[in-house]
């Protein structure tokens, strides 16, 4: 076998049922290390389970939902749902918490993370490639709807937060980005760029680059226990640069509350005169 064919042939890895495995674990085991998750567990196992199947097929009900599919379509795929289901009842019910301790052993950890990541390659291609059946060279659209495929279970956690009985607005994602929504992001332009045959690279190629790339960064940051993300430098050059303006009204709120406390200071000493009159009023009638 050559070297060129093998980004060909890692293109056609079938991701049922192994990488979907890892993704289900992954996302379920992030899942019962938020706070109260295992006690919505113990409480309402309805609501945990429906949770769960949010955090695994997020991107399926939320790319359903932009081009006005039926959300509920992720069920019909029978199979995957009673995997995921095995999966949830395995992390939150297993008798002495067994199946988590067994993925908490750091090279498992680091294989099932590294095969999630592989799996964000396969949704973001397939996004952009359904996004482009219905709006053809509808870039904003492709580049949504791979978004939204790739990463769709972060950007809706707040409703997957509420199934819990938790609202917390602050941790919108469109707020503060995560390192995987924005890899994500930059992947679903990218895989829209060849596919509309703007950017000189077979889609296997890109598939087979852009994987390594989510893998190595995903190990390297799980290894040097990094939550940072690798773009930040990046990010910070490019907002001075096109934000810049942005820090303008901090300074703009600064002088107001210095003018403030100057007109606070003037009103003071503006009371103080005529206590001062009073007082040498009073001083001269006891003379």
């Amino acid at each position: 076998m050559e070297m060129a064919q093998v980004p060909l042939l890692f293109s056609r890895v079938p991701m049922f049922p192994f990488f979907d495995l890892a993704h289900y674990v992954v996302s379920v085991t992030a899942l019962k290390e938020q706070r109260g998750a295992v006690e919505v567990s113990i409480r309402s196992p309805v609501a945990s389970w429906f949770s769960a199947m949010l955090c695994c097929f997020g991107g399926s009900v939320l790319s359903s939902l932009m081009l006005g599919e039926p959300p509920v379509a992720f069920l019909a795929k029978t199979t995957n749902i009673l995997l995921a289901s095995s999966v949830w009842y395995l992390v939150f019910y297993c008798p002495q918490d067994k199946f988590c301790q067994c993925f908490a052993f750091l090279p498992l950890r680091l294989l099932v993370a590294g095969m999630k990541e592989v799996t964000r390659t396969w949704k973001i291609v397939a996004g952009v490639a359904h996004a482009d059946s219905y709006f053809e060279d509808a870039w904003l659209v492709m580049i949504a709807v791979g978004w939204a495929r790739g990463a769709g279970s972060n950007l809706i956690s707040n409703f997957e937060q509420l199934v819990r009985g938790v609202w917390k607005p602050e941790t919108n994602e469109l707020l503060k980005m995560s390192y995987s929504v924005k890899v994500t992001l930059i992947g679903a332009v990218l895989f829209t760029l060849q596919h509309s045959q703007y950017l000189p690279i077979a889609r296997h190629n890109l598939m087979f680059l852009y994987t390594i790339f989510l893998v190595v960064s995903k190990v390297t940051m799980m290894l040097t226990r990094s939550t940072a993300s690798p773009f930040v430098p990046i990010e910070a050059m490019l907002g001075h640069m096109f934000f810049g303006l942005l820090k303008q009204p901090s300074k703009v709120k600064g002088e107001g509350a210095s003018s403030s406390s100057c007109s606070s200071v003037c009103d003071q000493s503006s009371r103080e005169q005529p206590c001062d009159g009073v007082k040498k009023r009073q001083a001269k009638k006891t003379e």
